[in-house]
């Protein structure tokens, strides 16, 4: 969809018109595959990376637009976040050391826009969700300033016709309701191609969705979102909420969404696989169109399938299918979307290399797999693979297995086997794979940033330990280390960099308050149960409506009656309130001037944090 000019359809002649070219495009991809048109090799394979932008302070910095114009490199491409690009690979031939050709190129453009980058205060770091991002950076002004984006935001937030409703649930629990798509943004993923012949395409694409659980197990990159710990591979959970055209109603939604796993094996054509996405998924988009695809194959020219593309462009099932033109020749892929950024390059291109190797290396026996093998038991798979890493248990064969196990003894060997039969050179094949051996004997990336950030939260507040966790996931990336080897942090260890102390630094968010019309007895029960001295009032909606010491309460210690009373008597309704991204000297010298032991913490009239003199020590 990046390589199109897209417009909303808005009038019956655009759908009418879309819809023709669209239902042309599929009897041209018909007529390429029947007719034999389509490549038969050589393989390849692609990527694309993703990267975050952090400012010195190792916050989100939206300057996309001024980067990309300043590194002037046509790989480099926009995402929806304005702290997002993204770098398109070439294309190689799959063979020989081809592998660490593409681990060449990508360090060489990032290294370029770190140059760049570095001209402006800016950092670069691989992660599939930046673990100091919070909800302030993901409303529509952190939105790339392209037409594309607003354009999407506005038909998915036209067809919902209501907020996102996201919840995810996992060690702790975020839940939240958002008003654009932008908390798509989030998301940040090394996303991998790999050219196939159309001859056993589908079975091919079979086989890709019964390895997706165990690949993904041992690469989970992202556990943190906005100081939660959620799933190992939280991306898989908000990127499948954040683009959601499905609105919640009082009927049970038996739709499907546009992220997704799957319902079941694909048996038919490889045009059924997208006739399957046309059929379930209506168009929002249109681009324009010039040419007529099947004409085209009659005058021996190559359609680009430009209606299909932009269809294909916006549904995301975690494994898509893709039709693409090289040197004037059609050809299909399969693109890996479920593959997180980092934690480092070489990290990656062990992912990658992982992932070609298991999918080329698929002994006989698994041929026909949807014959064999429940559908439901992979799709059970792949989001354990992602709440839990590699922890999972994976269903397989008929068994029980570990992904120790399984990764070790069953799809390690498998992989060495597919990248020999295809002449990839055994010194790179060595290299990388031993990355993911290591990996899954010591930790991967989500296992090391869970681990550090439990421990930093025994020392700091949480938006002081992202912050920090951020700054050392930078400064070990920079080593080029695999994360395997990666040390554990020193929860102790002072700031490596500077940064404006705000009150979200210290307030804290775990918060027990009342409502008006509890009574005092309950106050004064909480604070002596809690050890507190201070107890916000809220109303329903969390706006904040009163406040309370333990001085407005200690008087009726000895008072049973008096206790009764609600606390809409007693509560100071004209409250001192500060927004959690002011300074923590403004905090300081409020509660200073006004002679207050705390400070609610607001955001919209919300109760969103709290600050007493215990925090400033």
């Amino acid at each position: 969809m990046g390589d199109l000019n897209v417009t909303k359809l808005n009038t019956k002649k655009d759908r009418a018109n879309y819809i023709h070219h669209l239902l042309n495009d599929i009897k041209a991809l018909d007529m390429l595959i029947e007719k034999g048109l389509i490549e038969e090799g050589p393989l390849r394979i692609g990527a694309e990376q993703e990267f975050c932008m952090v400012n010195n302070a190792f916050l989100p910095e939206s300057k996309s637009l001024e980067l990309l114009k300043d590194i002037d490199d046509d790989h480099f491409t926009t995402e929806i976040g304005n702290y997002n690009l993204e770098i398109n690979l070439d294309t190689l031939e799959l063979g020989g050391d081809c592998f660490s050709k593409l681990h060449k190129q990508l360090k060489a453009l990032l290294d370029k826009a770190k140059k760049a980058a570095s001209k402006k205060g800016i950092k670069i770091i691989l992660t599939g969700i930046l673990p100091s991002l919070s909800v302030n950076n993901v409303d529509e002004h952190s939105m790339t300033d392209v037409e594309r984006y607003s354009v999407l935001n506005e038909a998915i937030k036209d067809r919902r016709s209501k907020s996102f409703d996201i919840h995810i649930k996992g060690v702790d629990e975020l839940n939240l309701l958002h008003d654009s798509v932008m908390l798509e943004g989030c998301n940040t993923s090394f996303q991998m191609h790999l050219q196939l012949s159309p001859k056993n395409f589908v079975d091919n694409y079979n086989w890709a969705q019964a390895i997706a659980g165990p690949i993904l197990s041992v690469c989970t990159n992202s556990p943190l979102l906005f100081g939660k710990e959620l799933w190992s591979e939280t991306r898989i959970a908000l990127f499948t909420q954040s683009i959601d055209t499905r609105a919640n109603s009082y009927l049970l939604n038996e739709k499907q969404s546009r992220v997704s796993f799957g319902n079941a094996w694909q048996t038919g054509t490889i045009t059924d696989i997208f006739k399957n996405n046309i059929s379930r998924f209506r168009s929002f988009l249109t681009t324009d169109f010039t040419r007529d695809s099947v004409e085209m194959i009659h005058n021996n020219e190559t359609p680009k399938l430009r209606a299909l593309q932009l269809h294909n462009g916006t549904v995301y099932p975690w494994n898509r299918v893709c039709y693409g033109v090289m040197d004037g020749k059609p050809n299909l892929r399969i693109e890996n979307r479920y593959i997180p950024s980092g934690p480092t390059i070489v990290d990656e291109i062990a992912n990658m290399m992982f992932w070609v190797g298991v999918m080329l290396g698929k002994p006989k026996t698994y041929n026909k797999i949807h014959e064999q093998w429940d559908f439901k038991d992979v799709k059970t798979n792949f989001f354990n693979a992602a709440r839990y890493g590699m922890a999972t248990q994976f269903y397989w064969d008929g068994t029980y297995v570990s992904s120790h196990d399984l990764i070790l003894n069953t799809l390690l060997p498998m992989a060495y086997k597919g990248l020999y039969r295809v002449g990839v050179t055994p010194k790179d094949a060595e290299y990388y794979l031993k990355i993911i051996k290591d990996r899954v004997i010591e930790n991967n990336g989500s296992e090391w940033m869970v681990r550090n950030f439990r421990n930093l939260l025994k020392h700091r507040k949480r938006y002081d330990a992202v912050q920090l966790l951020t700054a050392k996931m930078y400064e070990k990336q920079e080593k080029g280390y695999p994360v395997s080897v990666w040390s554990m942090l020193n929860p102790s260890d002072d700031r490596s960099f500077k940064a404006k102390h705000v009150v979200k630094h210290i307030m804290s968010s775990d918060i027990f308050s009342v409502d008006r019309k509890d009574s005092i007895d309950l106050v004064l029960s909480i604070m002596k149960w809690k050890g507190i001295h201070h107890m916000p009032v809220i109303n329903r909606n969390r706006a904040l409506v009163g406040l309370i010491s333990w001085k407005d309460v200690e008087v009726y210690l000895n008072q049973p009656k008096q206790k009764l009373q609600s606390v809409s008597k007693i509560m100071k309704t004209n409250i001192i309130t500060i927004d959690q991204y002011s300074s923590v000297e403004t905090a300081k010298k409020l509660m200073k001037d006004h002679a207050i032991g705390s400070l609610p913490v607001v955001k919209d009239g919300k109760l969103v944090g709290l600050v007493t003199l215990n925090d400033f020590l």
